[in-house]
């Protein structure tokens, strides 16, 4: 690893886990930085609270699990965007292009909606089982139409308008006000009511993920030159393919099932990187999902802050973030084009 590599993943490192630090103290109760780590350390087993009760599960267990989630969504849907973005050959995919997230949002509407697994299923649970089968259909469609990056990603918008008909019809026909409202504001992204169990979840599915993509890093660099550049340099394209989409499927689905669609981060987080990185996916990957963390963690914290006390979804902040972002690193690269 070069000099310069180390440095911005410090200085990644360093900018995170500031970030998260801050974010926690940030909301009506008054929590210090000093409160934070104090927190951590006792549970942590590295020393005695000193604060008291209330304090500390409002540290511990509301602030702390959601902006460290926050943290491993950005950082799993930036890298997804940036992998997705080379084995596609396409600039505008995300990790949603697979139609992960409109098979998520048809599984959840189906449990919380339509009751389906008798109450044995969470939203999450129905969630994830949803995005897997979109993602069966999408990989099903694409080998049949050929198996090329441009087959894949028609065979994702066809998956993701399925799913999102499925979706409206559901909620159209079958839920009452309040429950639209709710599943609405699930699918616009939301960390409310983020947990240890999903932050030990998505992080496990996000440390195996990127471990398997950094080890096909010089195969994604590859992959930029094309299908049969890729394939002139030893690359096995038809295996290699499906092992990259199906490891960026599995993140995808774990990080909505847990937060729902939070668009824009998988899709201009590459982007900006690039610029400081270079193409290289051994310097990209890590510093993406940094540059992804940091900003999910300031994300959400604004989006639950601005207009305390009521919340806006996160995937609408991103959004509105996200657009100008993207237009701004298009005319940057207009010349290039």
């Amino acid at each position: 690893m070069s000099a310069r590599t180390l440095l911005q993943t410090g200085g990644g490192l360093a900018a995170l886990l500031a970030s998260i630090a801050a974010a926690v103290t940030i909301g009506p109760a008054d929590i210090s930085a000093g409160d934070v780590w104090a927190a951590a350390a006792a549970h942590l087993g590295l020393g005695e609270s000193t604060l008291a009760p209330l304090r500390d599960s409002i540290v511990w267990n509301l602030r702390m699990p959601r902006t460290l989630l926050a943290a491993v969504c950005g950082a799993g849907l930036a890298v997804c965007g940036a992998v997705m973005q080379s084995l596609l050959r396409n600039p505008l995919a995300d990790p949603f292009v697979l139609g992960v997230s409109s098979g998520a949002s048809t599984g959840a509407v189906a449990v919380v909606v339509l009751g389906v697994g008798g109450g044995a299923v969470s939203l999450s649970a129905g969630a994830f089982l949803g995005a897997l089968i979109s993602f069966a259909l999408v990989l099903l469609l694409s080998h049949i139409l050929g198996g090329t990056s441009d087959r894949v990603v028609l065979s994702g918008v066809a998956a993701m308008q399925l799913f999102s008909a499925l979706t409206s019809f559901v909620v159209l026909t079958s839920a009452d006000a309040e429950t639209t409202r709710g599943v609405l504001f699930w699918l616009l992204g939301s960390l409310t009511g983020a947990d240890w169990g999903q932050v030990l979840l998505c992080a496990t599915v996000l440390a195996v993920v990127l471990a398997v993509c950094l080890g096909y890093a010089r195969t994604l660099d590859a992959f930029a030159f094309g299908d049969e550049a890729a394939a002139g340099l030893g690359v096995r394209v038809t295996r290699v393919r499906p092992v990259l989409l199906t490891a960026t499927a599995l993140l995808t689905a774990a990080l909505v099932s847990c937060a729902g669609a939070i668009g824009f981060v998988g899709l201009v987080l590459p982007h900006a990187t690039r610029a400081l990185t270079g193409s290289g996916h051994a310097r990209l990957l890590p510093v993406t999902a940094l540059t992804g963390a940091v900003f999910l963690v300031w994300v959400d914290t604004l989006a639950r802050t601005v207009l305390d006390p009521q919340e806006i979804p996160v995937g609408v902040v991103t959004s509105l973030i996200g657009v100008p972002a993207f237009v701004a690193v298009l005319y940057r690269g207009r010349g290039r084009a």
